[in-house]
């Protein structure tokens, strides 16, 4: 059905003055509020989870009470360290199975599947059991970083909050998000940072309605930080030169590309871990205790590999670490880190990734010109973390509020964008979307403004249309309904007053309908036609139609001159929506050379791709198309 009936209220017109650069109201203000709450509550939640890693890394390896942060590598258990990962991997196998499924993994997915499938609703339990998980999983000596359960505990306390309050989705959601910056602001003392990984990776949107809030829950937890965790950089570096030459950057080039093939393997092989734990004939619950058996024999072998491993990452980045530690790194820290969060085990990616992005720097500073002590290992940790979590500018600030060493931005930035540049050619989803693309959802991670934003009903609407005259009779207008008709195109008519205003709707099934009723041949159509129609205006943007159209289920309106003008200016329907798809198309895929080279002795150069060559799909076939119409 294309119109509307009796009783439908005119919409108001959106007035071109009405347009401006963003769409944020005054509701931001409340949510703003809440969300600076949001971030001292993630604050305290940061601390409580890092005090639980230390509590579980002690009493288990130790035999201690205690909750001070401490390597596990310095343990003396010998052989018997090998079981503490496997009881550790039991433990939150059974809080998985018996508790909540949602537990597994490492925060970030989890966190986006409940922004697009549970309306940024998540299960006040999972607050609780989601960090003592991740607890008892690092603790034990999972090779993983606090940040991921964080993001999502934190998440998980800024949903359950929003639930309290009447509020949308959508504010549910930027108040989730709020609580998963302010997480990871407070465990890195990188607030800006993290509203980057929250608009990369969390919002999908760049909107101030979002952002605003979730960059001050970030900064509130920054703030509170200092006075709970102490102050930043966590990883404080040498003094590096504030330029670096054509070789320097030719080696962040270098850099680039190394970290994004050690992006694709990693992703590669966590996800091949996760298919081969998927075909043991054992139920999940019991996979993260071989995994954890895998990373207690990795840990004999190298014990740096075991825990979060925060004094290893500060040790590369002070350039003093032996060749025999990077090869651990890159070979034993990789593989358990790899099988282990496979295995479905609740820990962070970010730490980890650290940790390899500098042992690749490390490696290729042996051959690259030296800029300075851990130079390479800076870089190679950041342009990891842009081409593994596909999040370029998350990677570049982390890594200079981590080290406050804003003289390597230059060489971060080149580094950064050719890592993630590799990975976005070579792999077609992250680490991170690739768990929600295995349970059937597609997400795109491309931010633009869409073009019905910035097109308006003038420039799509049909004007050769017809109207009928309220004065008509059903017998004068019966001829619109034949299917010989020549406005075959057409199928919604406006039906005009002697001053040729609107004054209702009639559609091609309304006149047939009441021909094959018998009804009187010189009834009045003024008398048949429907009153308040749903109606466009020629200066709306379309994004407005689309919204109307939506909302109203009508698929064609006729076009006002305005809101005080009610003379009809023409016709607007959902197939013209698609032509302004196509215009947008043929800008992205119509190529032409638009500055033309005349070479000597009078040849000109002139390969250029014409319209008509693009097919069906471009302007021309589009014209002709709405011609026919």
């Amino acid at each position: 059905m294309t119109v509307t009936g009796a009783g439908q209220n005119r919409p108001s017109a959106l007035q071109p003055e009405d347009l401006g650069d963003f769409t944020a109201g005054v509701r931001i203000v409340p949510i703003s509020l809440l969300a600076i709450g949001i971030g001292l509550i993630a604050t305290l939640v940061a601390l409580a989870l890092l005090r639980l890693i230390g509590l579980f890394t002690n009493l288990l390896y130790f035999h201690r009470w205690s909750t001070e942060l401490i390597s596990p590598a310095s343990n003396t258990l010998g052989v018997a360290a090998v079981v503490v990962p496997v009881f550790g991997g039991l433990i939150v196998g059974l809080m998985a199975r018996y508790g909540s499924e949602r537990i597994r993994g490492h925060g970030i997915p989890e966190a986006i599947e409940s922004i697009l499938l549970n309306g940024s609703r998540v299960q006040p339990r999972l607050a609780i059991l989601k960090p003592l998980s991740a607890a008892v999983s690092i603790g034990s000596g999972g090779p993983f970083g606090a940040e991921g359960p964080i993001i999502m505990t934190g998440g998980a306390f800024g949903s359950m909050i929003a639930q309290l309050f009447h509020l949308s989705s959508t504010e549910r959601k930027t108040l989730l998000v709020a609580g998963a910056a302010a997480g990871m602001s407070a465990t890195f003392a990188a607030p800006l940072a993290a509203v980057l990984l929250a608009v990369e990776l969390l919002l999908f949107e760049w909107k101030p309605r979002s952002v605003i809030p979730v960059a001050l829950a970030s900064a509130t937890a920054g703030a509170a930080r200092r006075y709970i965790m102490g102050l930043g950089p966590l990883f404080p570096v040498p003094a590096h030169p504030i330029f670096i030459g054509p070789e320097g950057l030719m080696g962040c080039v270098i850099i680039g590309i190394l970290a994004g093939a050690a992006s694709a393997a990693l992703t590669w092989a966590v996800y091949k871990s996760e298919d081969a734990f998927q075909h043991l004939p054992i139920h999940w619950m019991w996979w993260p205790a071989l995994g954890g058996l895998v990373i207690g024999l990795g840990g004999l072998l190298f014990p740096q590999a075991l825990g979060v491993g925060y004094e290893t990452i500060g040790a590369l980045l002070q350039g003093d670490v032996p060749r025999m530690t990077i090869a651990g790194i890159l070979l034993v820290k990789s593989v358990i880190w790899a099988v282990s969060l496979g295995s479905g085990t609740s820990g962070g990616v970010l730490a980890p990734l650290l940790m390899i992005g500098g042992a690749v720097g490390g490696v290729a500073g042996m051959f690259l010109p030296y800029e300075g002590a851990s130079f390479w290992p800076l870089i190679g940790m950041a342009a990891i973390l842009g081409g593994m979590m596909r999040s370029p500018f998350t990677g570049i600030v982390f890594a200079l509020e981590l080290t406050h060493d804003f003289n390597s931005l230059l060489p971060l930035l080149v580094a950064n964008m050719i890592a993630y540049g590799f990975t976005v050619l070579v792999l077609k989803r992250s680490i991170l979307t690739e768990k929600v693309a295995r349970r059937g959802f597609h997400l795109s991670r491309e931010y633009s403004v869409d073009p019905l934003e910035v097109l308006f009903v003038r420039e799509v609407m049909r004007t050769s249309i017809v109207v009928l005259s309220s004065s008509q009779t059903l017998a004068e207008v019966a001829a619109v309904s034949r299917p010989d008709h020549q406005i075959r195109g057409q199928h919604l008519y406006p039906v005009l007053d002697a001053g040729r205003q609107l004054v209702g709707v009639l559609t091609r099934k309304d006149i047939a309908k009441a021909v094959s009723d018998s009804a009187f041949p010189g009834t009045p159509i003024a008398e048949l036609a429907r009153r308040n129609a749903v109606v466009a205006y020629r200066d709306e943007p379309l994004r407005v139609i689309v919204n109307r159209m939506a909302e109203t289920g009508y698929t064609r309106m006729p076009v006002l001159a305005s809101q005080k003008n009610g003379e009809v200016a023409g016709m607007i329907s959902l197939e013209d929506l698609l032509h302004a798809r196509v215009r947008n198309l043929a800008e992205e895929r119509h190529r032409e050379r638009v500055i033309r080279l005349r070479l000597p002795f009078g040849v000109s150069s002139r390969t250029e791709l014409q319209p008509a060559e693009m097919g069906p799909a471009g302007p021309a076939a589009a014209e002709e198309e709405r011609e026919a119409i």
